[in-house]
This record gives C-alpha cells, structure tokens and sequence, in this order.
C-alpha cells in the first residue's frame, strides 16, 4: 500500500477562508433529496461567512472550495442575507445564530435565527420534492420596534444579487422565498437562485419523509441527536446511492462505511434508499471474486479489509429482515456467495488457529505503519457475523450446501477468535487487538523511517507506540459476541476508559491508543458511539449520557452534523477534516437496535428494549415489512413487575425479550420495564 493515498493538496491556507471546513465555531445543516445537497455553514470565525450556504451536486464528491456557491474570491458571503434599512446594513453577527432542525410541511428543515437591530430574522432551509435538483429558504422579517419601516433584503449567488424592498408595519411579520437549483449536467452543473411565490411540499417528498419511522423519547438531547441523524442522513445521499465517506474530506466511497449507513436508512424506514445503495456497492465495489473496494480502490490480497465482506453480509440480511424483499437478495446471489467466499481462501487462512491475517488493520494502517502479518479482532468479527447471515440468506433463497458450510465457518471462526483458545484475541482476560501469525500479541508498531507519513504526529515521536487498547474492541461487546456484563467485556471497557481525554480535555474517546497515532491525537465521534453501545449493553448508563452529552457539546452538535475528529490536523499534507455519515448510522444503531431494542431478523422479530435512566419511555413507529410496528415503552409502577402487551393481549415478558415469527405480523406492542 503506498502511503502517497494519504497526502493531498488542497490547501486551506489559500483562496477564501469558506474554504477551511474546520474554521473556529464552523457547523453545518445537511439537506438533499439525491438531487441537490445542500449544507448550511454556521461560523463563529469571524474571517468566515457567519451564515452561508453551500450548494452541491451530490454526484460530484470534492473539497469543500468545489461547491458550486463558493465564490473563489469572496467566499459565500453573496449568500448571506443582508437588511438595509436607510444607511443601515446589518446580517447575521459571529457567534450570536441560534441553529435547530425542525420541520415544516411534513419535511425536514434547517433553521436559523438571528437578531440584528430591531429585526429579528429566521431561515429555514428545506427540499421541498424529490423530483427536482432545488432548495428553498424562506426568509422571516419580523420588525420588533414600535414604529413602521422600510427595508430592503438583499441576498444572492456567486455575481448575483438579489434584493427585494418592503414596508413592515410594528410588529409585523413578512415572509420571502428564494429558490435555488442546479442547472446542466454531471459533472458541470451550475447553481441558480431567484425569488419565488410558492413552495408547496410536493407528494413524493410528503411521502418518503412520512413514511419513514417516528421516534420520540421526550427527552430534548437524545430527541435532538436522533432528529440529527434521521434528517441528514438521507440527504446526503446520491439519487445513485453514491455517499462521500467523509464530505470535503475523502472524497471517496467504501464498502464499510456505506453498508453501515444502508443498513441504519433501512432500520429508519428509508429502505429504497437504503437498497440503491445496497445494489451501488454490489455492482462497483465487489470484484467478481468477492474482494471489497475501500476509498474507492481495489488492494492487493494482503491487504484486504476482510471486515467489510462481513459488514456488507450483515447490511443484506438486515435489509431482507426489515422488508422481506427476498428479490433483492436472489438478484445478487452470485455477488452475495462471493462476498462469503473471498474471505474463507487458504492464502487467508492462518493454519494453527484458523483465524483470518492480513497487512492491514480496522482503522486501515499497514506495513508503512508498523503492521506486522497477523490476526485483527474487528476482522474476525465481522466475517464471522456475515457468515451467519450469508447462510440464513443461502438457506431462504433454498442454497442448502452454502448455508450449511457457512453457518459451520462461522461458528468455526467465531470460537477461534472468542473462545479463549491460544490464538484468540482474548489475553489476560480482556480482548485485543491483534495477533502476529507466530500467535504473539502485536502491541506495539513502528513506522519505517522512510514511510513517508506526515511528521509532528505521535506514532513519531520517541517512546512506546502501544496498539491498545483500540475502540473496535468495544464492538463485539456491542454485538452481543460475548456477555456484556461478563468478567471479560468489564475489563475490556475498563481499559477503553483510558481512550477519554488522552491528550486532550473537553471529552471524547480516541479510535486507540494515542501513541500509535499517525493523525493529530483528538477525540472520533462515531469510535466514541463504539463504546457508547457496548457500555448500554453491560449497564453503565452513565458513561453512555457521558458520550451524548459530549455529541452535544463539541463543535457541530448544534447542527447535529460531526467532523471525523476533532484536532489539529496537520493540513496539508493529511486532507481537511470533513463531516462523516458514519456517525449518524452509529446513533440510529444506538437508538433503534439497543435501547428500543428492535433486532429483526430474516425468521422473525426479536425484542429486547431497555430504558437507560433518565429515560422514563418511548414511542416508535417504525416501517417494517409492509406494516408499521408501534412499539410503546414505559416505566413500571413501583412494585410492579415487567409486563408486555402485543396488539392488546397480554403475554409473558422474559429479560432476554420476546420473539415473534414475521408470519405473526404483530403490528402494536406496549412494554412496561423496571
């Protein structure tokens, strides 16, 4: 792997300073509907465009300065809304716009308030079809002093300006439109905005956001977290299901990352999102053999992320579990039987522990890094859970041979690494990372001194440069492969505590040790919701509202939308950091698979919900299988024991949950829990 990948030179330093996508006190609202994307740029940096607008064509994937509204010259302040009043200009102020996503219509929208005088301004951003690439503002004046006035509101595009003159009585409010739209095609399209009349909501958008899930918990953090997650995550999505895995940063797709958020649109009710980008990763990131893209490229076999095979397996089986749409899956069978295969070769195959090795490790550092040949955890893992879900779909889809050898390879697998054998990616009582092939524990790396990677970073510096504990040893705690209030996943998470405030305070978990960090040291938004699932699983609720409190606080929880990490990167030759989807996915997991506990499967519905404290319910209604599961929880009443209610009759509530086949079509499920 050559280490050239990881330099880039696009230069934040040059051209205007919109063009920085960290910029002090920067967030942003995403919107789209796969035609447009859209982002609202909120900036306390006062070099920066306090509220601007970024306009894109999501089939395009590029820096930041590549938004088709982003003046190379004067940034987006063309964007920004002015009111001139007499000799007077005053906008938005640094600092001082209050930022929320609500909704309007029925749709999802983007607001932002802001005072400047004796105006008091809100903007709310929103796509108001799904049949057209456009975007609508709509702009509300309010005239808070006692007098009538005259005004004139300027806004624009690029070299446009448009500007509109109105009489606002005391107190009144007055309301103005601007559309903007994307003209020409991929690759060269162009932004146009205008004033506009009207923005009714359109049916097909009234129908794709209402017929998604509705889930409300009553409580404002986690409500606003998961509002967050379900309005931006489809949005960013391609009509052609393409996603950046990291916007303005990558630039660039991968099997893990958009099978992840395939998977948390299906469990939200966007399952035709979901299945476009299911079928995009099938058709242009699978080989025929069954070996996976990563950053939009195909690696040599020793460098394999053998984990993508199995997070992609898990993706299909959870999209048929929530849909049923075995049609799908036949359509692909022979990509799908590949994506088992790949990993299951010999040359992969260690001989004395039957566990999976590569060059290559889950957050993708190689030879250049320190990375010996060996055995990674997230890896067996992953292959391990998507076998199992390879040979549930093999054996719907009537593959009798294929399921049985992949429900047998594993469990195989699965023992290896869990087991507690002499090669598992168990030591002293807690998981690791990695194994060498010789069946030593890898603790440590060293680059070469001719790697070519950035210097000034820790995994330079002198010293120890330690590979644990890593966050993705969380993940098998998460995913129930072991018992999360057993000895092991204690002392696992026990040692994952000392991933908080490495190197810095204010929060958050680093991806691993930071000595062996090849980036800045800070804090990752989605490692930290890693280990946020596993501590819901073994019952610290604490150190979980401890994680989502941090998502609010830290810069972009206002917007709901958060950078990959959050340091100072050096810039170039590392890329600028960029907002990542994956995050968005690892809260719907958070929300949907742990505490409302819904897990269907490709047989049936399984639920297991707990309410963490300071959750006292929650209703739901999610989309599944061509009906809507209304779920209620509740608290019981003091002595009062667990009880639960499906569609009305009441049935036995054991702590492991309840287990319905989809031939039941329970359709209403009220649950009491302590």
């Amino acid at each position: 792997m050559d280490v050239k990948e990881h330099v880039y030179a696009d230069d934040p330093g040059c051209g205007h300073p919109d063009v920085r996508t960290d910029s002090a006190g920067t967030e942003y609202g995403f919107l789209g509907n796969g035609l447009i994307q859209a982002a609202v740029q909120i900036s306390s940096d006062r070099a920066a465009t306090p509220l601007g607008l970024l306009l894109m064509d999501p089939e395009v994937l590029g820096p930041k300065r590549s938004a088709l509204s982003l003046d190379k010259a004067r940034g987006l302040t063309a964007t920004a809304v002015t009111i001139v009043a007499g000799r007077t200009r005053v906008g938005p102020t640094h600092g001082r716009i209050r930022a929320r996503w609500t909704e309007a219509g029925g749709l999802p929208a983007f607001e932002a308030s802001w005072s400047a005088g004796d105006w008091r301004v809100t903007e709310a951003f929103q796509c108001p079809d799904r049949k057209t690439p456009r975007l609508i503002r709509t702009i509300r004046v309010r005239n808070a002093s006692s007098a009538g006035r005259r005004l004139r509101v300027e806004t624009g595009l690029l070299s446009k300006t448009l500007g509109r003159t109105l009489r606002v009585g005391a107190g009144e409010e007055r309301v103005l439109l601007v559309a903007y739209a994307l003209a020409g095609r991929s690759p060269r399209r162009e932004a146009r905005c205008a004033w506009t009349d009207s923005a009714v909501p359109a049916p097909s958008a009234l129908r794709y956001w209402n017929g998604a899930a509705r889930i409300a918990f009553h409580h404002a953090r986690l409500d606003r977290l998961l509002a967050a997650a379900r309005h931006q995550l489809p949005s960013v999505v391609a009509r052609s299901g393409k996603v950046d895995g990291g916007i303005w940063q990558y630039n660039l797709e991968w099997v893990r990352d958009q099978a992840l958020m395939a998977e948390a649109l299906v469990s939200l009710g966007f399952a035709s999102t979901g299945r476009t980008m299911l079928g995009r990763i099938l058709g242009r990131s699978v080989s025929a053999d069954g070996a996976t893209f990563d950053s939009g490229r195909l690696r040599p076999p020793e460098e394999s992320e053998f984990d993508q095979n199995g997070v992609l397996l898990s993706a299909l089986d959870a999209y048929a579990s929530w849909t049923g749409d075995l049609a799908f899956l036949r359509s692909w069978w022979p990509r799908i039987r590949a994506l088992a295969e790949y990993p299951l070769q010999p040359a992969f195959r260690d001989p004395a522990s039957g566990l999976l090795h590569n060059r290559r490790e889950y957050w993708e550092r190689h030879a250049a890094h320190g990375i010996r040949d060996g055995m990674e955890l997230a890896h067996q893992l992953y292959v391990a859970r998507g076998l199992g879900s390879a040979a549930g779909i093999a054996r719907l889809l009537g593959k009798s041979k294929e399921a049985e050898r992949w429900l047998r390879e594993g469990w195989r697998l699965r023992r290896a690494a869990f087991g507690g054998g002499r090669c598992s990616l168990i030591d002293s009582g807690r998981l690791i990372k990695r194994r060498l092939t010789t069946g030593a524990v890898q603790r440590e790396i060293r680059p070469g001194p001719d790697s070519g990677l950035a210097a000034g970073v820790p995994l330079f510096a002198p010293g120890r440069h330690r590979l644990d504990p890593d966050t993705s040893t969380a993940l098998p705690i998460a995913l129930g492969f072991l018992p999360a209030r057993g000895r092991i996943a204690a002392r696992t998470l026990a040692d994952l505590e000392t991933l908080w405030n490495q190197r810095w305070t204010g929060g958050g978990y680093g991806r691993y040790h930071v000595s062996s960090e090849p980036d800045a040291p800070g804090p990752w938004p989605f490692a930290s919701l890693f280990v946020a699932r596993a501590l819901f699983e073994a019952g610290d609720d604490r150190r979980v509202w401890r994680v989502l409190n941090w998502l609010e606080r830290v810069r972009g929880g206002r917007a709901g939308a958060w950078f990959e990490f959050y340091g100072p990167r050096p810039v170039p030759p590392c890329p600028q950091v960029g907002i990542v989807p994956w995050t968005w996915a690892e809260i719907v997991f958070l929300v949907v698979r742990h505490i409302l506990g819904v897990r269907p499967g490709l047989d049936g519905l399984l639920l297991r919900p707990r309410l963490p404290e300071g959750l006292d319910g929650a209703e739901a209604e999610l989309p599944m299988r061509g009906r809507v599961l209304k779920l209620h929880l509740e608290r019981t009443g003091r002595g009062s024991r667990p009880a639960c209610w499906a569609d009305g009759r009441r049935i036995p509530w054991p702590a492991s949950g309840v287990f319905w086949p989809h031939a039941a079509r329970v359709s209403e499920v009220r649950i009491a829990l302590k």
